[in-house]
């Protein structure tokens, strides 16, 4: 019996451990495009520098048919699209431009 109790309680410790681990995955940090910019003041971001970061995101083509490769940001997956509304991952956002800047 004591053995099964401890079983439990071990296994008990290991699936709450595991899902705090999995609350803190789950729940990112998000911000509009209009907040983002108070997040990283001595940036001197713009939202619509922010906007162009988001339009140039993923590889695009040219009038002539040209591939335009994107700035990387799509592949962060720092861009969440819920209908209208744009939320960005401030954690994968400021990955994404510790990369740009250190590049």
């Amino acid at each position: 019996m004591t053995n099964s109790l401890q079983n439990t309680a071990s296994t008990s410790a290991i699936q709450q451990a595991f899902s705090s681990q999995l609350v803190a995955a789950h729940n990112p940090q998000l911000s509009t495009v209009k907040n983002l910019p108070s997040q990283f003041p001595l940036l001197d971001l713009t939202p619509a520098a922010i906007q162009g970061h988001i339009f140039k995101a993923q590889d695009r083509f040219d009038s002539k048919g040209r591939k335009i490769a994107g700035n990387g940001l799509a592949a962060t997956g720092a861009i969440i699209r819920r209908g209208r509304k744009v939320l960005i991952d401030v954690d994968k956002y400021a990955a994404w431009l510790a990369g740009v800047v250190t590049a």
